[in-house]
């Protein structure tokens, strides 16, 4: 799942690019990329907790955004690190659907240090598309 941080993007925010040769891998990417903004060590975060959500939307860069927007959200509201173990999408229906198994725990203080707190994702320059090698998606995070 390849991702890399574009220092030259946005000053005050946190932007990557992510990588992959289907449209899941990028998904996987861009939700790794997300936590790694968020903890030193994604790696740390135990399987506690399984969480499951069904996103769908008509277009596959707002399903994107949806879904590094629903990471956040279990962040803010119920404290949960999550790391994505599986993601299924169905870009033959209308709207498209997205179907994910994530699996973490409560944040634990000492145990999981913040690095940023991140707030949200921004539409700023945010594309999902194909290029010769799969696809590649730009995402800006608000810190």
């Amino acid at each position: 799942m390849p991702y890399r941080y574009l220092e030259d993007i946005a000053t005050a925010d946190v932007a990557f690019e992510a990588l992959g040769k289907s449209v899941e891998e990028v998904f996987f990417a861009a939700a790794e990329a997300t936590t790694r903004v968020m903890i030193e060590d994604p790696g740390a975060i135990r399987a506690r907790e399984n969480i499951s959500f069904n996103l769908e939307n008509t277009e596959l860069d707002m399903l994107l955004f949806d879904f590094l927007q629903e990471i956040i959200f279990l962040k803010d509201s119920r404290r949960l690190l999550l790391r994505v173990n599986s993601l299924h999408i169905n870009v033959d229906s209308s709207p498209l659907t997205l179907t994910a198994e994530a699996a973490g725990e409560t944040m634990i203080q000492g145990h999981h240090p913040l690095l940023t707190d991140v707030k949200a994702v921004t539409l700023h320059r945010f594309e999902i598309k194909r290029n010769e090698s799969g696809w590649i998606a730009t995402v800006i995070l608000d810190i």
